[in-house]
């Protein structure tokens, strides 16, 4: 039998059969009691709960704090895949540190008109603080999450890139080691890629980004804006991980040109941190004069070369969707080669013919904020109605420049867990790279998010998505 799929299916072939990187978990899966695997579900739900894994939805009730659904069937990616998708991964995150080093520094991508100069010039995400600064290492972005999704066989394309404060990895590495407590005779069958290295190699990948004058092993912390922030249970997670402390602004202060935190023995100088608090917070004398959430002068000792703050302040105008829609030319321009994984088409709202164009066709398109992330603020054209067309039509004409739209893919889909066995559901991939003067470091496998409701393209746990194992084959 012949059934032509509407979507690229990773686990079934239009014939009867399994693609070559499920045919052992199929045949595991064959075997199982349903009741058992239902079971199962409910007892990582309880895991899940009992750990404190949950996320706060922006703009809800404190109390509402939710669970991240986690389904128990895993994605699975065959070596082949992955050795491409890494090798893409770390040519595109090199072109992003030299596009970054190059914008605060000589600028020659804008001298050479491959950038528009407006598109740096007029954007809030470009900070002046910054120009003239090289960061210890040259590094700027030393984690980056980078979102991909698939549409066929050997079809990946770039979503988006995440360089700011890319969050997830705590779900990669809790979905795993919830999975290796369910069914530890799946991993002595099936050989899976570990992911559990990874809070070891973020700790030696940031302590390789000591600025110069560091002596010894450096010291480093995270920086979380504290217990409110919808991110926190990672923040927390991965100190405890990677063994150092967690701290909020009020924590540090200046000592002798260095920023310190308070221990029981008073104050510590700290090499690296780690900082999940946004540009605009991280200091209140040079950004927002009301911010509680940062250190006051962290940016003068940043400048002067004492400390690395990871990932550098600036890099978000690397990740904005408009500069997006130009990192084919950037790759081309830092490395001298064609991108390995193709961008999504993207249209920049901004230039007038192309908003005449998105205008006339929003009920096929996506189109996002240029600096939105969590799915917030965002339009799925073909799910939308009139009305909500007509609303989003007004913001466009509004302020063009803020948004940029895509074609709806035909996203790949895997299989999810429902009572009455397995059904398909659209997915996306966030592999984290870390870079250091050293080397990149691309974790194997990384966090997928899957969209729960039939039919649904929208994978964000803040618009009812869920996350699922991500296992890449050993060879």
């Amino acid at each position: 039998m012949n059934t032509k799929r509407p979507h690229f299916d990773e686990m079934l072939l239009d014939t009867d059969g399994n693609r070559a990187p499920y045919t052992e978990y199929a045949k595991w899966f064959a075997q199982q009691d349903p009741a058992r695997l239902i079971q199962k579900s409910k007892e990582a739900e309880a895991f899940f709960r009992r750990t404190g894994i949950t996320f706060n939805v922006y703009g809800e009730d404190e109390e509402q704090e939710r669970l991240i659904p986690f389904d128990l069937i895993p994605r699975i990616i065959a070596n082949r895949e992955w050795t491409k998708l890494s090798k893409g991964i770390e040519q595109r995150v090199r072109a992003i540190n030299a596009f970054l080093h190059d914008i605060y520094h000589r600028q020659e991508i804008l001298r050479a008109g491959i950038v528009p100069v407006e598109l740096i010039s007029r954007n809030e995400a470009y900070l002046p603080q910054m120009i003239g600064v090289t960061p210890p290492g040259g590094i700027y972005t030393h984690i980056v999450g980078t979102d991909i999704v698939r549409t066929g066989e050997d079809d990946f394309f770039v979503l988006e890139d995440n360089a700011r404060t890319p969050s997830g990895v705590s779900y990669m590495l809790e979905n795993r080691e919830t999975m290796l407590q369910m069914f530890p005779e799946l991993f002595s069958q099936i050989k899976v890629q570990p992911v559990s290295n990874y809070p070891k190699n973020l700790r030696r990948s940031l302590a390789a980004c000591a600025p110069a004058h560091c002596e010894g092993k450096p010291t480093v912390a995270i920086l979380t804006p504290g217990i409110h922030n919808s991110a926190y249970f990672e923040h927390s997670f991965l100190a405890d991980q990677m063994g150092v402390e967690l701290v909020e602004g009020h924590d540090l202060r200046v000592v002798d040109g260095h920023i310190a935190m308070r221990t029981t023995e008073g104050y510590r100088v700290i090499d690296v941190l780690y900082r999940r608090v946004d540009d605009d917070y991280l200091d209140p004398l040079n950004f927002n004069p009301d911010s509680m959430l940062g250190v006051p002068g962290i940016m003068d000792v940043y400048r002067a070369g004492n400390i690395t703050i990871a990932n550098a302040p600036g890099t978000g105008i690397s990740d904005d969707k408009a500069i997006y829609s130009y990192m084919p030319e950037i790759i081309e321009f830092y490395t001298g080669e064609k991108a390995i994984l193709r961008n999504v088409e993207t249209y920049r709202c901004s230039e007038a013919d192309t908003l005449k164009y998105v205008l006339e066709n929003l009920a096929d398109l996506v189109v996002k904020e240029v600096h939105g992330s969590g799915g917030y603020g965002m339009l799925v054209g073909p799910a939308a109605n009139k009305q909500e067309l007509a609303d989003f039509a007004n913001k466009l004409r509004a302020r063009p420049s803020n948004y940029i739209a895509q074609p709806t893919l035909s996203l790949s889909t895997v299989p999810i867990f429902v009572d009455k066995g397995l059904a398909p559901r659209h997915v996306d991939l966030r592999p984290f790279a870390l870079m250091s003067p050293k080397d990149i470091n691309i974790t194997a496998g990384g966090l997928t998010r899957v969209a729960l409701k039939d039919g649904s393209l929208v994978v964000n746990s803040s618009q009812g998505g869920g996350t699922k194992d991500t296992w890449v084959l050993e060879d």
